[in-house]
């Protein structure tokens, strides 16, 4: 190998550097604007998704560059909003993971049977699946009526549509499904009126129901609950972020109140691993004990 090549071997990779360089500058200017001019704090999520999301984002709002997105965020409310909906990754589905809800069903409900009022509050509840499940649970367990249920996102899209409860009926038969592995008890059609390709489930579900924005990355507790359903959330954020939410929950929780996470979440590597047991291992279900 000759001195030019090496010459030309290594003015390629400072290339590179210099790229990856810029465009960890770029993504760090992005997300710090956001948070200045609108409030999203997005500095603390994991960067391999973040990064995906944003280049995702790039193409689709027909721009060269990450500083382009910055440009064009920063003077578009809508391109924003269009962003915080990537971002926040609404994903879910009526009595996800079915198991975890015959496991709250069979373990959680009768400590529940105890208290004179239940405040469970669903962190990041996006498009509100998991929020209805909890309320068809309760229900048919006879403690809806003493329940509230608190459901919150930051994302205002995926929150108006919890609210109002409509669906694509193609997702009716995955969801019957779940419903009947989690121990439903009744018809699942019951809870819901078809029209056309939707479902809205009925009004009396919501009667209980209380949607507010909240930001898990800003915001602070904002009152005092038995249970704390936060799943699949988390795996998006950094060890920092991780453990301060960890300690927002903590807060937010009462003596003895419960906290339910996703498959791939543990409480454990956090500061507050000692202050709960696991009530279930295997469907992370833990219980406040300090």
């Amino acid at each position: 190998m000759t001195a030019r090549d090496l010459a030309e071997g290594k003015s390629e990779e400072e290339g590179r550097l210099n790229a990856d360089e810029r465009e960890q500058i770029e993504l760090e200017l992005l997300i710090e604007g956001i948070h200045r001019l609108y409030g999203y704090d997005f500095r603390n999520y994991a960067l391999p998704s973040l990064k995906r999301r944003i280049h995702h984002c790039v193409q689709s709002e027909g721009v060269k560059s990450i500083s382009g997105l910055q440009e064009k965020v920063l003077h578009d409310r809508a391109c924003l909003e269009r962003l915080v909906q990537s971002l926040s990754i609404p994903v879910t589905e009526m009595f996800r993971d079915p198991q975890l809800f015959r496991t709250f069903r069979q373990k959680i409900i009768p400590m529940l049977r105890t208290y004179p009022y239940i405040r469970i509050w669903h962190a990041g509840c996006s498009t509100g699946e998991e929020v209805y499940s909890m309320a068809i649970m309760l229900h048919e367990e006879g403690l809806y009526d003493k329940a509230r249920i608190y459901a919150t996102d930051m994302n205002a899209r995926s929150l108006q549509q919890a609210k109002e409860g409509v669906y694509g009926i193609d997702k009716m038969k995955l969801y019957t499904k779940n419903y009947l592995i989690s121990g439903g008890a009744q018809s699942f059609s019951e809870y819901y009126t078809a029209k056309y390709n939707s479902v809205m489930f009925h009004p009396f579900l919501r009667k209980n129901m209380i949607f507010a924005e909240h930001n898990l990355a800003t915001d602070r507790s904002f009152n005092e609950f038995n249970v704390i359903f936060c799943r699949n959330v988390m795996i998006y954020f950094n060890d920092e972020l991780r453990n301060q939410v960890h300690g927002l929950f903590h807060e937010s929780l009462s003596r003895f109140g419960v906290l339910v996470l996703g498959a791939k979440e543990s409480i454990h590597f956090t500061d507050y691993s000692d202050f709960y047991e696991p009530l279930d291992r295997v469907e992370k279900i833990y219980r406040k004990i300090k």
